[in-house]
């Protein structure tokens, strides 16, 4: 066999047994990244395996790589409800609370490894992110699904952390080396990254959305391809500005996700099992690049300095800068203890190697082993303490069917999965009375293990998948009639929404929590026409009905309301008749 062929079969029986381990990671509730590096640990130089691997000039350039797709990733699937409900906190905690993080620990690894304050404070920046996808198959593995605030703040702070901790620690190595300053010098390098990083992302992100959206590709598989051209060039043009690749691609990913483009389903499911292959190989390769018998030379002291960064640095971090945002207390301890940590503090933990800095190794051993720990004891234990604390929200099974629309051209509607839960408005309804707006309808009911073709006498049960295609400015209307009845989805004013005339007015004042003053059993066309006081309904007339106005859009030959248009009026307006508009 050549070479190549012997790397090629390693290769694939090392992912083979990765895919396994994130199996038995799900079962038994293990975290999947100690599991990889376990197989790396067990293929490495003193495992099994006897794998000879010492080039951290590698394991740098394979982890950079890794991190740009799996950040990416993170970015497109990250939803802008995330960061509007909570990007003051996360990013609160991603920036002053990493500083906050590493300067503790870098304290402590002054005083017990007896290095320089400089190089404790380096070793506090490497270990002072913390990692999303450790802290999400943690909680996948659990069956938790956290509040939505909260949630939303741990999954933006773990995705945007990591830029600092690379910002500090990349700055902390040119001061060490002499090429600068603390102080301004330093201040300087941060803001350069963070600027270039996010302007090089968004104009990356945006001009990517154009370019998918109007380049018309034979072949589907080459979007997702051509969505990855667009994260590489994002993290490649920051660094070649001085900016932060790493912010960058992130940045990129979130703008890509949260709009409308081309074959996005092929695109997040491509990025997806790409992520997950970057992940395999990333930990994979850190482990190969580890030595147990030099782990447990360095035992005491990163149990210790685990012990410290655990229940000292991040608790004070998590307490210091959420301050100012009300989180309860049960908040704070689950925000405190779900900073696990991940591929980014071993990834740079090879820096070290790489500028030559004494101490390198000590600093690589410490932060492996500080790695493990936070991944067992954290990892271990998240689901479990979420559950402890009151803050579990269960998981909506996955739909056992999945309805997709395939096409090379940009589509103007949506294919949406709803889980019609307990406290669902539209459980135990019939199809027929569900107020559905115009430009939506139910494709398919899945029920248990079969289909159920829908049809107006169709009744929605809990625990059914109602898969519905529609035109996307019905989506706010959707979500208020299949969501739950304690959650509110505000309907913005002055924009007009599709109603269908045969909709009942008991059945708007249901799901849209309207109040009309009509007989709820008028039809919208009879209450418009009955308000008007004709036969005949005209295109564009405008009727109010207390705090909605109903605009008459399409009618048919006998002139009854076929299509009606539902405008939620700014302030108080006198019921009647408008000019229509």
């Amino acid at each position: 066999m050549f070479p190549v062929d012997i790397l090629i079969l390693v290769a694939g029986i090392l992912l083979l047994l990765g895919i396994a381990s994130s199996k038995l990671s799900s079962r038994a509730g293990i975290p999947v990244l100690v599991l990889f590096l376990g197989l790396g640990m067990l293929a490495g130089e003193e495992g099994i395996g006897g794998i000879v691997f010492d080039s951290y000039a590698l394991a740098h350039a394979i982890g950079t790589l890794a991190l740009a797709v799996i950040l990416f990733d993170g970015g497109l699937n990250t939803p802008m409800t995330a960061f509007r409900i909570a990007w003051r906190p996360a990013l609160a905690l991603a920036s002053a609370g990493v500083v906050i993080t590493a300067a503790v620990t870098g304290a402590v690894a002054t005083w017990l490894l007896g290095f320089s304050p400089v190089q404790g404070m380096l070793l506090g920046s490497i270990v002072g992110s913390t990692d999303a996808a450790a802290v999400f198959a943690a909680l996948r593995s659990g069956g938790i699904r956290l509040p939505d605030r909260l949630g939303a703040t741990l999954e933006v702070e773990s995705g945007s952390n990591d830029p600092m901790a690379i910002f500090l620690t990349l700055g902390l190595i040119q001061v060490i080396l002499g090429e600068m300053a603390l102080g301004p010098d330093l201040l300087g390098l941060l803001a350069r990254q963070a600027l270039w990083g996010t302007i090089a992302g968004l104009a990356v992100g945006f001009a990517g959305v154009t370019l998918i959206n109007r380049m018309r590709l034979e072949a589907e598989g080459l979007y997702p391809v051509l969505a990855s051209t667009c994260g590489l060039l994002a993290f490649g043009i920051a660094a070649a500005l001085g900016g932060s690749g790493f912010l960058s691609v992130y940045l990129a990913g979130i703008v890509i996700g949260n709009r409308r483009i081309v074959c996005k389903r092929g695109i997040f499911l491509f990025h997806n099992a790409g992520a997950w292959l970057a992940q395999i190989v990333m930990f994979v390769v850190l482990g190969l690049l580890s030595f147990p018998s030099r782990l447990l030379g360095v035992a005491p002291q990163g149990m210790l300095m685990a012990a410290i960064l655990v229940f000292v640095a991040r608790p004070l971090a998590v307490a210091l800068t959420l301050l100012p945002f009300r989180f309860g207390w049960r908040e704070l301890c689950f925000l405190s203890w779900g900073g696990l940590k991940g591929a980014v503090p071993i990834t740079l933990a090879t820096f070290p190697f790489l500028f030559g800095l004494p101490g390198a190794e000590p600093i690589f051993d410490v932060v492996f082993f500080v790695v493990l720990v936070s991944a067992l004891v954290q990892g271990w234990t998240l689901s479990p303490l979420a559950r402890r604390l009151g803050l579990q929200r269960p998981t909506e099974p996955a739909p056992p069917v999945a309805l997709e629309i395939s096409s090379l051209r940009h589509v103007e509607g949506e294919v949406v999965d709803y889980f019609v839960e307990p406290g669902s408005r539209a459980a135990g309804r019939q199809v027929r009375e569900l107020a559905l707006p115009q430009g939506a309808v139910i494709a398919i009911i899945a029920r248990g293990e079969r289909i159920v073709p829908p049809q107006g006498s169709t009744r929605l049960e809990v625990g059914d998948h109602a898969i519905v295609v529609m035109a996307p400015q019905a989506r706010p209307l959707v979500d208020r009639v299949l969501g739950r009845e304690t959650v509110s989805v505000a309907l913005p004013p002055e924009v007009e929404f599709p109603l269908r005339g045969g909709a009942r007015v008991s059945e708007l004042e249901a799901f849209y929590g309207v109040q009309m003053d009509s007989p709820p059993e008028q039809t919208l066309d009879e209450a418009i026409r009955d308000r008007l006081g004709v036969e005949r309904a005209d295109p564009g007339q405008l009727v109010v009905f207390g705090p909605i106005a109903l605009r008459v859009r399409e009618v048919d030959r006998a002139g009854r309301v076929e299509a009606v248009g539902m405008i939620i009026l700014p302030g108080e307006a006198d019921e009647g008749v408008l000019p229509g508009r």
